[in-house]
């Protein structure tokens, strides 16, 4: 795989992931609810992420809902052969466009089968379990849930699992069931809570992939960030980005975009080497967001 995506990561056999990887939440309309505005726009954009090299989608039935995994298919179905998609189970969407957090062992299956209908697949490459609240997890014992899943990757219907929104002790609890190769949490810049468990899963040979690397619906804000992207004379998010990578071997990223120039800013920004002295920079964002 090319330099310039960031190379690849394999946290378990059969599985290798770009690094840069492509968020499709934004795919879907306003709020991530209903179409998007320009559906084949929508299409082309995750055509020219695959074209680029990128083969690591990741996705959700609750993106629209349904949207994002339909547009998918549209684009990539029949899939090649590298392409893996990384899609998540544990919420649903409200008629008014509200996130209803649906985690009853039954309906986890149920959205399983509801990405394997969308997608248009047999079985799916990793499904992530969504836990804890919008933005932060909670201590809940999993085990039921994560239960639930690791039955359907015993039938075949789920290649491999993953969390997302978890703490360490909620992964030894699903480690404890069947293996996990994904943790998705919310770490960024400005967002260094999970330094821990970066260097936990790292350790461990699993895949972190941060969610809202870019800050989320509102984007990443720091004099800093900005001062340092100008000297480098790249745009903020491409330094964000570029941190992220630079931070372990093990951190994937899926920044989102319906926007092919977007795309192609946040490709390049896994060619950009950050020196020492912007890291040390940019590390200060996160001790001064804890503060």
């Amino acid at each position: 795989m090319s330099a310039t995506l960031g190379g690849t990561f394999t946290p378990a056999d059969g599985l290798t992931l770009t690094r840069m990887g492509y968020g499709a939440m934004q795919l879907a309309g306003p709020h991530v609810f209903g179409p998007p505005r320009d559906r084949a726009r929508a299409v082309a954009v995750v055509r020219a992420a695959v074209e680029a090299g990128i083969t690591h989608i990741d996705t959700a039935d609750f993106y629209g809902p349904t949207v994002v995994n339909e547009i998918i298919r549209e684009a990539l179905h029949p899939y090649p052969a590298d392409v893996r998609i990384v899609t998540k189970v544990g919420a649903r969407r409200g008629a008014d466009g509200s996130w209803v957090m649906s985690r009853h062992p039954e309906d986890l299956k149920a959205q399983v089968y509801d990405n394997l209908r969308n997608l248009g697949v047999e079985a799916l490459d990793v499904v992530n379990l969504r836990l804890g609240d919008v933005d932060a997890p909670n201590e809940e014992s999993i085990a039921d849930k994560y239960g639930a899943l690791a039955e359907l990757r015993e039938q075949g219907l789920i290649r491999r699992l993953g969390l997302s929104t978890v703490t360490a002790g909620q992964l030894d609890e699903a480690q404890a069931i069947a293996p996990v190769v994904t943790v998705q949490n919310l770490y960024n810049l400005a967002n260094r809570q999970d330094d821990a468990l970066v260097e936990r899963t790292a350790a461990d040979n699993i895949a972190f992939t941060p969610y809202f690397p870019l800050g989320g619906f509102t984007p990443l804000q720091s004099d800093t960030l900005t001062k340092v992207a100008a000297r480098l004379d790249a745009a903020p998010q491409q330094v964000a980005l570029a941190w992220l990578l630079q931070r372990s071997p093990n951190i994937l990223v899926i920044p989102g975009t319906s926007s092919p120039d977007h795309l192609r800013e946040n490709i390049a920004a896994a060619s950009l080497v950050l020196p020492a002295d912007a890291i040390a920079e940019l590390d200060g964002i996160g001790r001064q967001a804890a503060s």
